[in-house]
């Protein structure tokens, strides 16, 4: 059995570097990351697929649904670190404030402690294996980019061979998860990451303008 750990398509604050709002969508080129994200999955024999609720992953979910047929489910669990009164800025307005957005002992005013978070993630990726050990097809859990850094550096088990020195993080975790990237996950207990953040799909691909679909 195997899970497909998959991060959300492009939005507009991807590509403007502004922390993102809960109902900000995928922008033209992360709808059509999404459609060659489903192109993907069609081979990969998902059954099931699970998202957090957040519009930019429930949108890059249903692509994936779609190509392949498999029923989707939301887990709000699954949703990005809530940055509470921080959402909205621009990350070069933190640098000037010198707000270390991602420091370990920094908790937005009004949003979500790193203990919180992965407290969150914790449940949610107990349940993701919980339904994954109970199909006979594959399951899909989209996400966001923390979520699958908190799964990858806390969770499962991560290969040193898929990963570059440049992957690591002054601690150690990964730091690098690309739109709509796919990584594979064998298990059960305990999951060890047999494919890790590919974007494959997007590399030979162009948008409208003639500029690469290779995400954030």
């Amino acid at each position: 059995m195997a899970i497909y750990l998959i991060r959300h398509g492009e939005t507009a604050s991807n590509r403007s570097r502004v922390v993102q709002f809960p109902e900000i969508p995928l922008s033209e080129r992360g709808l059509a990351q999404a459609r060659l994200l489903g192109e993907r999955a069609t081979s990969l024999g998902i059954t099931r697929v699970v998202t957090s609720d957040m519009a930019r992953a429930k949108m890059t979910a249903d692509a994936v649904a779609a190509a392949t047929g498999a029923p989707l489910s939301l887990d709000p669990d699954l949703q990005e670190r809530n940055f509470g009164d921080l959402r909205g800025t621009p990350y070069s307005e933190l640098m000037e404030r010198q707000i270390e957005l991602f420091a370990p002992d920094y908790e937005p005013p009004n949003g979500e402690s790193w203990g919180a978070f992965h407290e969150r993630v914790d449940r949610a990726w107990a349940s993701a294996c919980r339904l994954a050990e109970s199909l006979e097809g594959h399951l899909a859990v989209v996400t966001h980019g923390l979520v699958c850094h908190s799964i990858a550096a806390r969770l499962a088990e991560v290969p040193a061979a898929l990963l570059s020195p440049a992957s690591y993080g002054e601690n150690g975790p990964p730091i690098r998860f690309g739109n709509t990237s796919i990584s594979r996950l064998e298990g059960p207990s305990p999951w060890r990451f047999e494919l890790f953040a590919c974007t494959a799909h997007l590399e030979a691909a162009v948008a409208d303008d003639g500029s690469s679909l290779s995400g954030i």
